[in-house]
């Protein structure tokens, strides 16, 4: 049914007798006739993706069919594959009288990120870990954040339409992080801790394996949990959630709420691959929305990891990361003097580049 017809009748409603209860009614499904609209445009941009990547796979799916009376590929491989890299870069610069001026600095990243997968006959499971953590240190400054993440993810799929490369999966995905954070240079007040905020999600879809280390997963029915686990942070509304109450004198009468539900679609893209034996690209984009408050704002979270082996022990690591949520509130320095002029969603985006230790290793 179209939003013409939504309308129509609305229209029509008014010009009965029931008045208040008809214009209450007509403001209602109006309403919801362009929350529908929107979520249509959501799913048609999700469409052309799959169409984007089923193209791109076609050429994959010959070679696995020529292949596939004799050869065994690691994604056919039976039974469990387990693996992982770690990493951790170190930087230091120290001056004395130095007539060109700057500063002593001190850096350090550590990483982990760790997979185990299970695949035998029809069944397949998923999993991932993802863990970091970098400190930063500049003249007589303290010590300073300058990474923070812990993001796990599992996916269960049973295979569908007699094909090895569609599942019916469900998908459960947690993050937070360590440490408290800060808006510096003001470093009393914090602005973020553990489980502050917090995300749990359960998605149920489908997910297209085209090839091995590629995965498109789609759920059209996803429930999202944010958590601010910090009554501060919950009474002043941050991440989403729902603030406190308070009276004409300022007295507090209703905390505000620690988590807040979402019912929405969601879309995961997952690929890695070997550039050359020793340079490794992954790249994972997710997209959710709210069916329910503005569909047509759309979270993002798209990382990129690029890891280049120099020896056995030795790498380089370039990694991006960015996100945009519209529900956190970010401050704004409009005149750039330093003072805060109001709050507002903002793309946040993390660059980081490297030198130092890092280890690949698998099972398999």
């Amino acid at each position: 049914m179209s939003l013409e017809y939504f309308i129509s009748f609305a229209v029509l409603c008014n010009s009965k007798t029931l008045k208040s209860n008809n214009l209450l009614f007509s403001a209602l499904l109006f309403s919801f006739a362009l929350k529908i609209k929107l979520a249509m445009k959501l799913f048609l941009l999700i469409a052309l993706m799959l169409v984007t990547v089923f193209t791109y796979a076609q050429e994959q799916d010959l070679k696995d069919n020529a292949q596939k009376l004799n050869a065994k590929s690691a994604d056919t491989t039976q039974g469990w594959k387990m693996g992982g890299m770690g990493s951790l870069t170190f930087a230091q610069v120290s001056l004395s009288n130095w007539a060109a001026g700057g500063q002593n600095s001190v850096a350090l990243n550590a990483g982990l990120n760790l997979f185990s997968n299970y695949k035998k006959g029809h069944e397949s499971w998923d999993n991932t870990l993802d863990l970091g953590f970098g400190m930063v240190r500049q003249g007589t400054e303290d010590l300073r954040k300058s990474d923070d993440r812990i993001d796990f993810a599992s996916k269960y799929g049973r295979m569908a339409f007699k094909s090895q490369k569609w599942y019916y999966a469900m998908l459960g995905n947690f993050r937070t992080q360590w440490a408290p954070g800060y808006n510096y240079p003001n470093d009393t007040v914090a602005i973020s801790r553990f489980m502050a905020p917090g995300y749990a999600m359960i998605a149920l879809g489908l997910d297209y394996k085209p090839m091995k280390d590629m995965s498109l997963f789609f759920s059209p029915v996803t429930s999202k949990f944010t958590f601010v686990n910090d009554q501060t942070f919950a009474d002043a509304g941050a991440f989403g959630v729902e603030a406190a109450e308070y009276d004409t004198a300022g007295v507090k009468i209703k905390d505000g709420k620690r988590m807040r539900y979402e019912l929405g679609g969601y879309l995961k893209f997952t690929y890695k691959t070997e550039i050359t034996k020793s340079a490794l690209f992954q790249t994972k984009l997710e997209l959710f929305s709210n069916y329910a408050v503005n569909p047509q704002n759309i979270d993002v979270i798209w990382e990129n990891a690029l890891v280049v082996k120099l020896g056995k022990y030795i790498g380089i690591t370039f990694g991006t990361l960015l996100i945009y949520d519209h529900d956190v509130q970010i401050a704004i320095d409009t005149n750039g003097d330093g003072v805060t002029d109001g709050l507002g969603p903002r793309t946040q985006f993390r660059q980081l580049f490297g030198a130092g230790f890092s280890y690949k290793f698998s099972n398999k």
